[in-house]
């Protein structure tokens, strides 16, 4: 159970609401998501492309694109090296289209998870010179990818870097940071600081690879005169948004409106193999949320990388006949469903050897799982986060001999600079805050669990789950049209989380245990006005046993399952009253439309 904190922020609500036609409630969620001015409220309800920020403020992008139109006109072969997520993968595909479209003769590789690791190498630089390439285009990496960057200079190629992760930094004596560029023609990453500011001149620095791809494609398309250029871009903004989502940006500023209006755009899709990953997923005909994106489109994706290839993922939106496509997706769902049961054992033996061998102790989770594939350690690592609530590495073994993992982060935990402190232990690092990934030799494994730790700061305040929740409100007094208004809110995510309320003293009148594996439960309760209420808890009924057997004895659970105990408790016994942290959503079922609750959180 997590510690509850209600936002207090202020605001003249009802003037606001009246300015802007929507009610205070909807008003008093935005001030908590720090939507605050005139300007940034009107963005955030109503933001169109129009309001996204300009291009060419990203540092090196006009150069970067004066240079690729320029090896355009010159007929020079251009190889764009990708990464193999989803972000890696959209990029490639905006970069290439474009590219191609602009006349260009473009081609794409993308790394094999295990033969070559994240990102950019010596090896691609080298087969590239061999193919011919002049110019090597990154995206979604290349930050860090000084060595192989010098080695394509020594050979004659150009390189130009767009990617959007952290820029490696250095510290001089006084603990100052000072961020080292790869040596590259142009580097195009909106986390790169103004040296005499110290602040980076792009406006929102937290997009994706494939958001920086599509800008810099913008600018080239303008250049080079495209007369489709606008439409070009608009196809392409699907890809952009599935990337942002699926790459855990956060869903504000101008990412609100990239998520939305690309996703917006999906089901009119032309792109063969995008039409096709819908169809097969069974989202051909409905409206496409930032859900279905990252747990549904995303993993189909991200297989081809874990499990195969991402070149195949890349190819399949390459595909111009829908048949040829429609395999191509069955292929990537296929091995997405073989990827869950392969992940489902590696968490259980994660679970077990933390908990046999005593690792909680530790404030940051190392955990080695020599046998698990190494594609899945990202994954496990998440799931891992989310169950004990702190940072988690996961290490696996690679064919090498090397150790090699993933990283998952909470939010008072850097993890990139955390990876900087102990980078002599490390072969190459690289990622964000939130998530990172390193590799090793395996005699360093010892070494490097004692000082990622040792030179951890985590309090237990910053440990805990904080479960953020935007005003007390009975859900009496919430009404449908309320509960849609709310939908002015998506897409919601990262940095925009769905709204949570709380209510409390609801008295628990009966339980019901729902779900073929017994994993939901449905609670019938009265509010403090005397409106009877009902809310739905999708997760381990167990938690909610322990609350309620743990302030009202044990049986009591039990007892309101079997509806033995009215809503006024047994004589002698009090009545069952909790607090509930509380979504609201509308069930529809059979074309009729109802309130529904959905528990956060619960206490007694």
């Amino acid at each position: 159970m997590a510690r509850w904190m209600v936002y207090a922020k202020g605001a003249d609500f009802q003037k606001i609401a009246e300015e802007f036609h929507i009610s205070p409630v909807l008003v008093r969620i935005l001030r908590n998501r720090e939507v605050i001015t005139d300007t940034q409220i009107r963005t955030f309800l109503h933001g169109t492309a129009e309001d996204l920020h300009l291009p060419a403020l990203l540092p090196d992008a006009d150069k970067a694109a004066g240079i690729l139109a320029d090896k355009i006109k010159s007929g020079k072969k251009i190889c764009v090296i990708g990464d193999y997520d989803v972000d890696g993968i959209c990029a490639a595909h905006i970069l290439t289209s474009v590219l191609h479209a602009c006349g260009g003769d473009a081609e794409a590789v993308l790394p094999d998870r295990i033969v070559d690791g994240y990102g950019m190498n010596q090896r691609m630089v080298t087969e590239a010179a061999a193919r011919g390439i002049d110019t090597i285009l990154t995206c979604d990496n290349g930050i860090s990818a000084t060595l192989p960057i010098k080695v394509a200079g020594r050979l004659g190629l150009t390189v130009i870097v767009t990617d959007h992760h952290e820029v490696p930094f250095q510290t001089d004596g006084l603990g100052r940071k000072r961020q080292t560029l790869p040596p590259a023609a142009a580097v195009v990453n909106p986390k790169i600081e103004n040296a005499i500011t110290g602040r980076c001149d792009y406006p929102y620095p937290d997009i994706c690879g494939a958001v920086v791809a599509h800008k810099l494609m913008e600018l080239l398309l303008d250049r080079m005169q495209i007369p489709e250029g606008d439409e070009i871009l608009r196809s392409l903004l699907p890809f952009a948004a599935l990337a942002t989502v699926c790459d855990v940006m956060p869903l504000a500023d101008e990412n609100r409106i990239i998520v939305r209006e690309g996703l917006g755009r999906m089901q009119d899709t032309k792109n063969a193999g995008l039409s096709a990953l819908l169809k097969v997923t069974g989202l051909g005909d409905k409206p496409i949320s930032a859900y279905h994106a990252g747990y549904i489109l995303g993993p189909c994706l991200n297989a081809s990388g874990r499990l195969d290839n991402a070149i195949r993922a890349f190819r399949l939106f390459q595909h111009t006949t829908y048949a040829e496509a429609l395999l191509a997706a069955q292929e990537l769902k296929d091995l997405n469903d073989s990827r869950k049961g392969m992940t489902q054992k590696g968490m259980e033996l994660a679970v077990r050897s933390i908990e046999t061998g005593h690792l909680l102790s530790n404030d940051v989770l190392v955990v080695y799982l020599p046998s698990t594939h190494e594609s899945l350690a990202g994954i496990i690592a998440g799931r891992l986060r989310e169950k004990y609530g702190c940072p988690c590495f996961v290490l696996t073994d690679t064919e090498d001999g090397l150790i090699k993992g993933s990283g998952r982060s909470i939010e008072a935990y850097n993890m990139y600079e955390e990876l900087s402190g102990v980078s002599d232990l490390l072969i190459r690092f690289g990622g964000h805050p939130m998530a990172a990934g390193l590799t090793m030799e395996k005699q360093n494994l010892p070494v490097f669990i004692q000082r990622i730790n040792a030179q951890c700061r985590l309090t237990e305040e910053d440990m805990e789950e904080v479960l953020h929740i935007d005003m007390e409100l009975p859900p009496s007094l919430l009404t449908l049209d309320m509960v849609k208004e709310f939908r002015l809110l998506e897409p919601c995510g990262r940095g925009n989380p769905r709204p949570v309320f709380a209510a409390r003293d609801i008295t628990v009148t009966a339980l019901r245990v729902m779900g073929r594996n017994e994993n939901a439960l449905r609670i019938d309760g009265i509010c403090e006005d005397g409106t009877e209420c009902e809310f739905v808890y999708f997760s381990d009924p167990g938690a909610a046993r322990a609350v309620i057997d743990g302030a009202y004895g044990e049986g009591r659970f039990d007892a309101l399952k079997s509806a033995a105990v009215p809503a006024g408790g047994e004589e002698g016994t009090k009545p069952v009253r909790i607090k509930i942290a509380y979504c609201p959503d509308i069930n529809e079922w059979n074309g009729r439309e109802r309130l529904q609750f959905i528990v956060r959180d619960m206490k007694a």
